[in-house]
């Protein structure tokens, strides 16, 4: 019998698994979060399962997004998702909404669903969920996850479920290029299905009606270590209440927009004298690299401005670029100011060197 395991524990039986199997649980992307989630959740006999997520598998996905294969790169991400859970537990049904999660459409999409488990990667979705989830009163596991170390809480709006929210964790979006991004930062692989399984615990937990969930405690996993402690999370009795999904965020977490050079256009800057700057580690430039870019690691132009950048660079046009754009920005942020009150003009490679070698060279590796 598939669900044995769980007919046997007092705390779940059939009635728990008669809960799991009514469920409708929709989990807010199919990435490293995500992946191990859907499986678990399908795996435990969840009936309904909602993949909601925009992007398209790429091959630096394989590392951690275990439901996704070297098959799938270039398909979409809900439905190389679905496929994975169909091979798991084919009496799933399984919802893909090819879409990214706006302040318009949160409401609408989370009020049809029991429960949510947020793996987003970004802040502004992360606030979506959050001011959605109040709204319609649905139960929301948060996970998120950056190099070793990994958090979870779960938030449900009212004075029976200690009453707080991400908003009362995280009460502002942190400032641009402050927290970097997995793409940035870095995660081991294994890390997502750490903290996954333990979102897929809580999960199960809130729709069996057993255990203590984590109300009001933030887990903290350190990997390097390998600890856990937990946090308690205090409401904020002065927050405004939440009347409308805050599309505000997405704003105020974007990076300023710049000047961008596409692959096409990058030869022709530099026939006419633009310098390239690559401000990767040196570990990301023995993978891939582009003839003649001079390396200035991020950190050195953030620490010291523009005195960072080689003689070959002053008094040139200078474009800067990373792996796909976002570490590039942020070097124009540190520079942003010299380059103001001179002639020269700063840019940045649009995609980073991912967008160069899928445009131009498709032969090359990326990472």
């Amino acid at each position: 019998m598939r669900y044995a395991r769980h007919l046997t524990l007092d705390q779940i039986g059939p009635e728990g698994q008669r809960r799991l199997r009514g469920a409708r649980v929709l989990i807010t992307g199919a990435g490293g979060l995500g992946s191990p989630a859907l499986l678990y959740l399908a795996a435990g006999g969840v009936g309904t399962i909602g993949i909601i997520d925009d992007d398209v598998v790429d091959v630096s996905n394989l590392q951690r997004q275990v439901v996704h294969g070297m098959e799938d790169v270039g398909r979409a991400k809900v439905e190389s998702a679905a496929d994975a859970v169909a091979r798991i537990n084919p009496t799933v049904t399984v919802e893909q909404l090819h879409t990214r999660l706006t302040a318009d459409n949160a409401v609408d999409i989370i009020g049809g669903y029991d429960l949510v488990l947020d793996g987003a990667d970004n802040f502004a979705t992360r606030y979506v969920v959050s001011d959605a989830c109040t709204l319609t009163d649905t139960p929301c596991v948060w996970g998120s996850i950056l190099r070793f170390d990994g958090r979870v809480s779960v938030f449900w709006n009212g004075p029976e479920h200690d009453g707080i929210s991400y908003r009362d964790l995280h009460p502002d979006a942190p400032a641009p290029g402050e927290v970097p991004s997995c793409a940035a930062g870095g995660v081991i692989g294994a890390l997502p299905g750490t903290v996954g399984s333990l979102m897929v615990t809580e999960a199960v937990k809130l729709i069996t009606g057993t255990g203590t969930p984590l109300f009001g405690r933030l887990l903290i996993h350190d990997g390097m270590a390998m600890t856990f402690r937990e946090l308690k999370i205090i409401p904020d009795p002065d927050a405004p209440l939440v009347t409308a999904v805050d599309d505000g965020v997405s704003d105020a977490c974007a990076v300023p927009s710049y000047p961008t050079v596409s692959p096409a256009e990058l030869q022709s800057r530099l026939d006419v004298g633009a310098v390239l700057v690559d401000v990767r580690e040196p570990w990301e430039r023995e993978i891939v690299s582009i003839p003649g870019a001079l390396p200035v690691p991020l950190a050195e132009l953030q620490a010291h401005g523009a005195d960072a950048l080689p003689k070959d660079a002053r008094g040139r046009d200078v474009v800067f670029h990373c792996k796909a754009g976002s570490r590039s920005e942020q070097a124009l942020d540190a520079v942003g100011p010299w380059f103001a009150a001179r002639e020269e003009n700063a840019a940045h490679l649009d995609g980073g060197v991912l967008a160069w070698v899928q445009d131009l060279h498709p032969e090359l590796p990326t990472y």
